[in-house]
């Protein structure tokens, strides 16, 4: 083998960094070491994998196409070392998530997969479908939770489990009390919603087709506790996920809207570079997330 782990990771954090002195320092390296590196694994094989971009130096055609194989390489070599290091336990994992299973999924599972494995930490990154597909794509991130539906050729997309979108009101709002509501009820109401990018967002997008641009929306915010505060004080009718309203319609604070002619139902999904390696811990958080959404939502009736 003609090449080493030290010169794949300086490759690496120069291509995320697009900079040999940042990439030195990510790395506690000098400048000089990792240009040595970099440089002595280009001349080994005969290759170029950076085009200089004024002081940047950016991936070109050939570096972007090893780049996934360098991280799966890695990510393998990192794996190996800790089971070394702890006989057999599974290693760090990077997991993002959009802000509803952040909010109100992830950390629960979080405190059942270190129990289980107590020798693993794990890093959770909460945003918006948007930059959890990003981060994703990158390789910032090693697995992502996402509620929206996603095409992307470098991404792995799985199912995971069910969720419903709920309209809800205040106690005190015109609508409170309908046992359903219109089209033209959707369509005179004003609103406060998810922003553009977020997977709650597209899934009510998806649900009011062919009214979205005749609605009245009054606010778009990116926090559900926002939204939820918004429409407690009269401001609109919102829609967020069932999940992150149960304990407002127990306290009676918000109350339930029910418009059954449209689908409020969509999918939670797992979300994987496609050329990422799937580490042992990886696998592990996958299946317990899949053991926690094995019951999707037959616990919640319709008014809890």
């Amino acid at each position: 083998m003609h090449y080493t782990l030290r010169q794949i990771e300086v490759f690496l954090a120069t291509a995320w960094h697009e900079n040999v002195s940042l990439a030195a320092d990510s790395l506690s390296m000098s400048q000089s070491a990792a240009s040595a590196s970099l440089k002595e694994l280009e001349q080994r094989y005969n290759m170029q994998l950076f085009d200089r971009v004024g002081k940047r130096l950016q991936l070109n055609d050939f570096g972007k196409s090893l780049r996934p194989r360098a991280e799966a390489l890695l990510s393998q070599a990192r794996e190996f070392e800790h089971l070394l290091q702890h006989q057999g336990e599974a290693g760090d994992i990077k997991v993002g998530a959009t802000l509803t299973i952040g909010n109100y999924l992830a950390v629960p599972i979080m405190a059942e997969f270190m129990s289980r494995y107590p020798g693993t930490r794990i890093r959770l990154t909460v945003e918006n479908t948007a930059s959890i597909t990003q981060k994703v794509r990158n390789f910032e991130l090693d697995v992502g939770l996402i509620e929206g539906e996603l095409q992307d050729d470098a991404l792995e997309v799985i199912p995971w489990r069910d969720d419903e979108l709920c309209l809800f009101c205040a106690p005190t709002h015109e609508l409170a009390g309908r046992p359903t509501l219109s089209d033209n009820d959707l369509l005179n109401a004003e609103w406060i919603l998810r922003e553009a990018g977020s997977g709650t967002r597209q899934g009510f997008d998806r649900s009011v087709h062919g009214l979205l641009p005749h609605m009245n929306i009054r606010l778009e915010l990116q926090h559900t506790e926002a939204i939820k505060r918004a429409v407690e004080a009269g401001l609109g009718i919102g829609c967020l996920s069932r999940i992150t309203l149960q304990e407002a319609f127990r306290r009676g604070s918000l109350l339930p809207l029910y418009a059954p002619q449209r689908n409020w139902m969509r999918r939670f999904y797992f979300i994987l570079h496609k050329q990422k390696y799937r580490s042992a811990g990886i696998s592990n958080w996958m299946n317990l997330c899949q053991e926690d959404g094995a019951d999707d939502f037959s616990a919640y009736g319709p008014d809890q």
